[in-house]
């Protein structure tokens, strides 16, 4: 790949060593006022480079997809070359740090490594190594990690040439590298000691980097625990395990759990790296490291000589329960490590997550989960699962998927970033999943599709997260009737949410998404839905969307749909896009800063003089004027591509 930094606006290049900036903490690019009582609860400041000192160039802001810019934090970012730097004024007491941060690909993928000094103050600085061996995917899905290939799918339809490359004459030149993409990563690094707030953390590349170009995303400075001691407890030490990792410990890790279920005790995994390139299958075991910046579980991807029954042609670290076919796995309890894995390229039938199987009556606690497939990824049915207090980043699919028949349990206080596929997802396929809370959950910049997805299911509940900065064909949040799920039924609720530059462009579609929207595919949509509470924020395109495939407008619609208590602050074009057969009412949905008509309202296309086939009710207290008189019930007011009119920054309500 080409040495180049693609995104937005360049700002101009600070000469020379200013005064550090004071520290500017942000919540997902955002004043942390804004977004109160939303997203997770986390051990960690974030603070976006482009507010800090450099002496590098500022890239963005930029919202189209395949760009540095489009996939950095609040769609800014500061790159530097070698010999520059920036600097952050540390907000408390520091001994630990993740950087996130993007370096070229080699010129034939497979990556590079380079390196970057941290220092603080007038102390020696010491060297984090980066490397982009977990990124730059390129070209149509699944995905290539070769710059050069040619198309993987010449037979469909891309926008590039507004054509089936392979069915027209003469044949389109399409640029190569095509549609690269996840361009960052992030590393952790213990500081050695604790620094006082108000130190001047540098990081800054060295002259003689092999990296032309290295931008920084953002810094997130933590005080992380002593370790945590376990004295009582079945020691994986005590059977051998290596915490240099230099030997394999999955045999270890084996006899570890199997001497704890037979005395009734913990696991325990004691402050080191450990070298698992396997599942380590878990049954009624309680395994507890020393804290995830501690215990670090590690492991290669492994090829396997014949593919496993389920498909998979590799293997790699994991904890995996047993499969429902297999009656499951109860009371298991995973806390307080890290999963390191060893995933760069997407094979969908691979089994390489980081936690995986069934799992019921069971917790996943405060671990930290990167570059795997999908950090978590359960296979029902099962029930009463707790996913708490987790670090799921880097991930080349999913961060988390409830997938078939996951019933009465809670995704609460996790952190994402970074995910190659929908960040949380629930996906009712062949069976539904039913009573699950999504809640206080923090997302920044899913790369493809969307930040939380539930496509089918009954009486689910999305509430009190934070979703920010999705780059291509999702959004925030979808409420989707795909992908062979079974149909919504009960209610859905979706509560006081907030969503930030959200809504991106559909490729297929050539159009832009909602914040939030309703996808009617495989059926119609009629399930009690409530939107309520919600704040969508720097909407791209428009806050609330509701569409219906083009093949299928005729048979599926949405209704039951009820907004109401919601702020829309900025939106690109509308408040409300429907393009689908259906009706929803909204009751004090607040919006200023709309760029179009605040409904753009298509129905299923067919325009009649009754009017639209999508009907809105003003149950009251609309205000902004974007929900006029006029509009009611059903005018059609459609506008296919509305010219995008950027809003300011959203502020205080």
């Amino acid at each position: 790949m080409a040495a180049t930094v693609t995104g937005g606006a360049v700002g101009p290049a600070r000469a020379g060593a200013a005064p550090p900036a004071p520290p500017v903490v942000t919540r997902a690019a955002l004043d942390p006022s804004l977004v109160a009582g939303r997203g997770a609860d986390v051990g960690f400041l974030e603070q976006e480079a482009e507010r800090a000192t450099t002496n590098g160039t500022v890239i963005g802001p930029g919202r189209t997809a395949y760009t540095l810019a489009s996939e950095a934090s609040g769609r800014r970012a500061v790159s530097l070359a070698p010999g520059q730097f920036v600097e952050f004024t540390l907000p408390a007491a520091t001994n630990a740090i993740t950087v996130r941060y993007s370096i070229p690909d080699a010129p034939t993928g497979g990556g590079i490594t380079a390196p970057l000094d941290v220092s603080v103050g007038h102390r020696a600085a010491r060297t984090m190594t980066l490397t982009s061996q977990y990124a730059w995917l390129y070209n149509q899905y699944p995905f290539s990690n070769d710059p050069t290939a040619g198309l993987l799918h010449p037979d469909w339809w891309i926008t590039e040439c507004s054509c089936v490359p392979a069915a027209t004459t003469p044949t389109p030149t399409i640029t190569r590298p095509f549609r690269p993409h996840h361009f960052y990563d992030e590393q952790r690094m213990l500081l050695g000691r604790t620094y006082p707030a108000g130190s001047v953390l540098r990081l800054a590349v060295p002259a003689g980097s092999v990296a032309p170009w290295t931008v920084i995303d953002l810094l997130d400075s933590e005080l992380v625990a002593p370790p945590r001691v376990v004295p009582v407890a079945a020691n994986v030490l005590a059977f051998g395990a290596d915490p240099t990792g230099r030997r394999d410990s999955a045999g270890a890790f084996d006899r570890a759990i199997a001497f704890a279920r037979r005395t009734k005790l913990k696991v325990y995994l004691p402050p080191g790296t450990y070298q698992v390139n396997r599942h380590i299958i878990v049954d009624d075991v309680t395994i507890e490291g020393a804290g995830n910046w501690y215990t670090i579980v590690k492991g290669r991807e492994v090829a396997l000589d014949t593919p496993a029954p389920d498909g998979s042609v590799h293997t790699g670290v994991g904890f995996y329960g047993r499969p429902a076919s297999a009656g499951g796995s109860r009371n298991v309890h995973l806390s307080g490590f890290a999963i390191e894995g060893d995933v760069r390229e997407r094979i969908d039938t691979d089994q390489v997550n980081g936690v995986g199987g069934a799992l019921s009556h069971s917790s996943v606690d405060g671990l930290y989960l990167h570059h795997t497939k999908v950090g978590l990824w359960f296979d029902g049915p099962m029930t009463d699962l707790r996913v708490t207090n987790n670090v799921i980043v880097d991930q080349i699919a999913d961060g988390l998927n409830f997938h078939t028949g996951v019933t009465d349990s809670v995704v609460r206080n996790n952190f994402v970033r970074n995910s190659g596929d929908d960040a949380l997802a629930m996906w009712s396929e062949q069976t539904g999943n039913a009573g699950n809370i999504i809640d206080r959950n923090t997302v920044q910049s899913p790369v493809l599709a969307n930040g939380i997805a539930i496509y089918g299911g009954t009486d689910n509940t999305v509430s009190r997260n934070l979703i920010a900065d999705p780059v291509r064909e999702g959004s925030a949040i979808q409420v989707g009737s795909r992908f062979g799920a079974e149909p919504f039924t009960g209610h859905l609720w979706i509560t006081e949410n907030t969503t930030a530059r959200a809504g991106t462009y559909e490729l297929n579609w050539n159009i832009g998404l909602g914040a939030i929207w309703f996808y009617a595919l495989d059926r119609s949509i009629d399930a009690d839905i409530q939107v309520v509470g919600d704040h969508y924020l720097d909407n791209t395109y428009n806050a609330i969307m509701l569409v219906s495939d083009w093949p299928v407008k005729d048979r599926y619609s949405i209704t039951n749909v009820h907004v109401r208590d919601v702020r829309v602050d900025g939106a690109g074009t509308s408040v409300v896009s429907a393009r689908t057969a259906g009706s929803a009412s909204f009751a004090n949905v607040d919006a200023r800063n709309v760029g179009a008509v605040g409904v753009n309202n298509c129905g299923s296309f067919h325009f009649t003089p009754a009017g639209s086939e999508f009907s809105l009710t003003d149950v009251g207290g609309n205000d902004g004027g974007w929900l006029a008189p006029w509009l009611l019930p059903n005018t059609i007011t459609c506008d296919d591509r509305p010219p995008v009119v950027t809003p300011p920054p959203p502020s205080t309500w």
